[in-house]
């Protein structure tokens, strides 16, 4: 009932999809990522089993560049860079969006760096930061924080975020 609530999505619905007889739209996928303090691309992953923990027992995880879950994330688009179970998920993520959306907030800390091009980071109270490439940001769980292109050209991140405790 709660998470129906924050999603703004009926119960009946979530009930359908817990069961595997219905499946979310984007927007639904986003509402109920952003109710569980996570993102699409990390509900994707764990649909797939990618990121369950104690699935993998493996000490090697290698991912290769045509694998990974890939998906929505922040105004553009990510891969996760790792299968199974480890302490931190390093996802690959290209944008271009002009708008930075609204603010994201989640448990966990993250890590950004610029790769490619320019991106600003809006982390409310704490300011606003462009970055450029070899440039990067901490920021501790609980920030909210969003990003953008200030010209809408493409940017390049390695973003490095703390895995969900008890996930």
């Amino acid at each position: 009932m709660e998470l129906a609530r924050l999603a703004q999505l009926s119960h009946p619905f979530l009930s359908q999809l817990e069961r595997g007889q219905a499946r979310p739209s984007m927007v639904s996928l986003e509402r109920i990522a952003r109710a569980l303090g996570s993102s699409q691309i990390e509900l994707i992953a764990a649909a797939t089993d990618d990121l369950v923990p104690g699935e993998s027992t493996a000490r090697v995880s290698v991912v290769r560049k045509v694998e990974g879950p890939q998906g929505p994330f922040g105004g553009g688009e990510a891969r996760i860079l790792v299968h199974g179970d480890a302490p931190f998920i390093p996802m690959d993520f290209r944008g271009s969006n002009t708008s930075p959306g609204e603010f994201y907030r989640h448990d966990e800390a993250e890590f950004l760096h610029v790769v490619s091009g320019v991106v600003v980071v809006d982390l409310a109270d704490e300011g606003q930061f462009e970055l450029v490439a070899g440039d990067s940001v901490h920021y501790a769980g609980g920030t909210l924080h969003r990003w953008c292109s200030p010209r809408g050209e493409e940017y390049h991140l390695f973003i490095v975020k703390e895995r969900r405790s008890g996930a």
